[in-house]
């Protein structure tokens, strides 16, 4: 582990009066320690961060398409005795469950609207949103991406 200290100096020179005396006064800067690991070591920490960020979506896109087809099917009125009909219910039952009952479904003739998954599909892209973010936070930087962020923000 290795420290890294960062002086800057800046000299400003100002008129204080008409005669034209010269006030040069130096400021000394003296940015914060920052400890960094060795480069291979953060290399792979944020590697492992960035498949997992890759995973996260992924896994979040596969629940999604799952429980837009739940939703396209009963709205559609599907053949439940259909395979591809009930291997999505029986995939997307495990997600939409835990929401069920949130709000009462709207049922026209054979045409079902389950308002519940979509409320499953909102709160399961805040809940990996917020992983995404945790993970951020954990995310070894160095000063330059600090400063960068910084400056934009």
């Amino acid at each position: 582990m290795t420290v890294q200290q960062h002086a800057e100096v800046q000299e400003v020179t100002t008129v204080s009066n008409p005669t034209s005396e010269r006030v040069v006064r130096q400021t000394r800067v003296i940015s914060p320690t920052v400890e960094t690991g060795s480069p291979q070591k953060t290399y792979e920490t944020k590697k492992a961060i960035f498949r997992s960020y890759q995973f996260i979506w992924y896994l979040l896109g596969v629940i999604e398409v799952l429980l837009t087809f739940r939703i396209i099917l009963k709205l559609m009125g599907a053949n439940t005795s259909s395979g591809f009909t009930r291997v999505i219910y029986a995939l997307s039952d495990f997600f939409s469950n835990p929401f069920s009952g949130i709000l009462n479904t709207s049922v026209s003739s054979n045409f079902i609207f389950e308002w519940s998954t979509l409320i499953a599909m909102a709160v399961y892209a805040i809940i990996a949103y917020g992983v995404v973010a945790l993970f951020q936070l954990v995310k070894p930087t160095n000063v330059d991406e600090v400063e960068r962020t910084v400056d934009n923000q």
